[in-house]
């Protein structure tokens, strides 16, 4: 679906809250306020809080899904290829959503069952269900193991590119000495970091060479 600059805007204003205060914590007044727009427009456009969250959700998730489905037809990548640009596309992903990952990550602590819990499980089974295809290729091909465990592979990924880009940055910093990078050039550190490191553990658990 495609969204209006002003519907963006909302969402965006309502993500940075949701992330700082919790879905709960957050009232239509403070996303209006935030968004610098009547009360009354956040429900002309969305309907209700509930609303919204779907729609900033479906926003979000949209690009990884589409990425993942492209992926999947490209017949010129080999699926060992295709499992790297997918560690690249997530390490960017996580990087530019920060406040995405961190409500996505407050809700799952908090085991809520409501449909934000649902909406979650959907788009994981979806993204899961994807992957699995892209590593089915690659054993049908001969390229990757047999015995390889699909949750427990994006588990390995998506912990270690949270861990490293929204929960520990200043320690990493300090322990490699790169207090002195600027924002920037930490950015394009940390990506060329992951990238290298993820690439090795894909090859490590995937594939059939001796």
């Amino acid at each position: 679906m495609e969204y209006s600059d002003k519907q963006i805007k909302i969402m965006e204003s309502a993500e940075k809250l949701f992330a700082a205060k919790g879905f709960d914590g957050t009232s239509v007044r403070d996303i209006a306020e935030s968004a610098g727009i009547n009360v009354a427009m956040v429900s002309y456009y969305f309907g209700s809080k509930e609303k919204l969250f779907e729609a900033m959700f479906a926003h979000r998730s949209e690009f990884f899904k589409l990425q993942l489905e492209t992926m999947l037809q490209n017949t010129e990548l080999d699926p060992m290829e295709k499992m790297y640009r997918l560690s690249d596309q997530y390490t960017l992903k996580l990087m530019s959503q920060q406040c995405f990952h961190r409500i996505m990550v407050r809700e799952q602590m908090m085991n809520n069952n409501g449909f934000i819990a649902r909406q979650i499980h959907a788009m994981k089974t979806r993204n899961q269900t994807m992957i699995k295809q892209l590593v089915q290729e690659g054993q049908d091909k001969g390229i990757f193991k047999k015995d390889v465990d699909v949750p427990l592979l994006m588990m390995t990924m998506i912990g270690t590119v949270s861990q490293l880009v929204t929960t520990q940055p200043a320690f990493y910093k300090e322990m490699n000495n790169l207090q002195h990078l600027s924002e920037e050039e930490y950015n394009e550190h940390i990506k060329k970091t992951l990238s290298q490191h993820l690439k090795k553990i894909f090859k490590a658990i995937l594939s059939n060479e001796e």
